[in-house]
């Protein structure tokens, strides 16, 4: 397994061994690599033994990692026959103590079995039934299971059985104040506060969108043609003067849905580093986003008006769906019904995730392609537009973040010091 990249952390202590610790997030968005960038933070703020990182996989969240002193990464082969021998390579090689994994359950499981202590964080909980136990490591070291508003019955039969289960509060980050734009330019938080007031105008938006580039997603250019143009014409028509489309979206295509007939005056494109993005977050007046969970999590801790766009995984139906009960208004764009009814893929995880997200991709693929992209794009517009104004009505955008606490990459941080406290000495 070739070393892609390389960042140097800082020099131990003379005389002290670092000791070596293995991150891995699930090759699906950016969240399990903003999960793994709030555990760094908080672990930066502990007083620690000289620790020694290196990745494994994590291809797409590598960028949002850049801050952090990740020492390599290595890349992880795509047959799965191969997955063990190669883990095991990589613990010998890099003298593993110990690891921190975001819902890759095969890397975990693969990690348990050369007898690497591992700290899995699974953020999404309430996701799974019978049908998902075989791809969970339900022995982890320590099973980090985040909070969420609701816990289905099949999901508790099933972490019932994950010895080290411990719940944790919300797994995410906030930006630091030297992180922020530099006095005087940086806005009071007692204006933005009143800015942000209910029923205030809004001026300035952000549209993010993640999770395109899930391994079984054939075309990651679908959705965002769908959703993009539609969501920033209802901006343009509730007054945005100025936009900012983020996200893990492929190449140029943000640039490419920008009609500057039908958007907002100021309207700017491309990615954003973790610390970036958590800037410019703070610094908007309203979020538009593909309902991940981490992003929705990080606007309510910034207390950011927040709209989620039309779900495009499993997961994201659940969370929007969460997000709205906890602040009391329909806050979410539903795709119409000839294009996806919630219930019908929802029904289909009782056989696992897979077939759940085969019904969801197959509905996005179709109205891609269909004869009425114009009807889809209409009644996205309205949709997005009808949760824009209902969003004057909310006066507590924390509500979410709040009801599952904010302390969980403390919290994992914490579980991870303790595993490497118990690890016994190398062989």
């Amino acid at each position: 397994m070739p070393s892609i990249a390389a960042t140097h952390s800082a020099a131990p202590a003379a005389g002290v061994d670092p000791l070596t610790v293995a991150l891995v997030g699930a090759e699906f968005g950016w969240g399990s690599s903003g999960k793994l960038s709030a555990v760094l933070s908080a672990l930066r703020d502990r007083s620690t033994p000289p620790l020694r990182f290196v990745g494994m996989a994590s291809g797409l969240g590598r960028p949002l990692l850049a801050e952090h002193a990740v020492d390599s990464w290595y890349d992880l082969p795509d047959d799965p026959g191969r997955l063990a021998p190669a883990v095991g390579e990589f613990v010998r090689s890099q003298r593993v103590r110990a690891a921190v994994v975001v819902l890759d359950g095969a890397a975990a499981t693969a990690l348990l079995a050369v007898g690497v202590p591992t700290v899995f964080v699974d953020s999404l909980p309430f996701l799974w039934s019978e049908g998902d136990r075989a791809a969970l490591p339900l022995d982890a070291t320590v099973y980090c299971a985040q909070k969420s508003v609701e816990l289905p019955p099949e999901c508790r039969a099933v972490l019932a059985d994950a010895g080290g289960l411990r719940w944790v509060e919300a797994v995410i980050a906030r930006p630091r104040a030297s992180e922020l734009e530099p006095e005087p330019e940086r806005e009071p938080e007692r204006e933005r506060g009143a800015r942000r007031g209910a029923g205030r105008p809004y001026r300035r938006a952000l549209v993010n969108l993640g999770g395109l580039r899930a391994p079984s997603l054939a075309d990651p250019e679908q959705y965002p043609r769908l959703v993009v143009p539609a969501a920033l014409e209802a901006l343009a028509v509730h007054g945005i003067e100025e936009v900012h489309i983020a996200g893990n979206l492929p190449g140029d295509l943000a640039g490419r849905l920008v009609d500057s007939s039908v958007t907002p005056p100021r309207t700017t494109a491309g990615p954003l580093g973790h610390s970036e993005f958590l800037e410019r977050l703070d610094a908007c007046d309203v979020l538009l986003t593909s309902p991940g969970l981490t992003t929705l999590l990080e606007a309510g801790g910034l207390k950011v008006p927040t709209v989620c766009l039309p779900p495009q995984n499993l997961s994201q139906i659940f969370n929007g769906r969460y997000h709205s009960q906890a602040l009391g208004t329909r806050l979410r764009v539903l795709w119409p019904k000839d294009v996806l009814v919630e219930d019908e893929a929802l029904a289909l995880r009782s056989e696992g995730e897979d077939h759940a997200l085969e019904r969801i991709y197959g509905a996005i693929r179709a109205a891609a392609q269909g004869d009425d992209r114009q009807g889809v794009s209409r009644a996205l517009r309205d949709g997005v537009l009808g949760a824009l104004r209902r969003s004057a009505e909310v006066d507590e955008w924390g509500a979410l973040t709040t009801a599952v606490g904010t302390g969980g990459a403390a919290q994992v941080a914490d579980a991870l010091l303790e595993v490497l406290g118990a690890a016994g000495p190398l062989s």
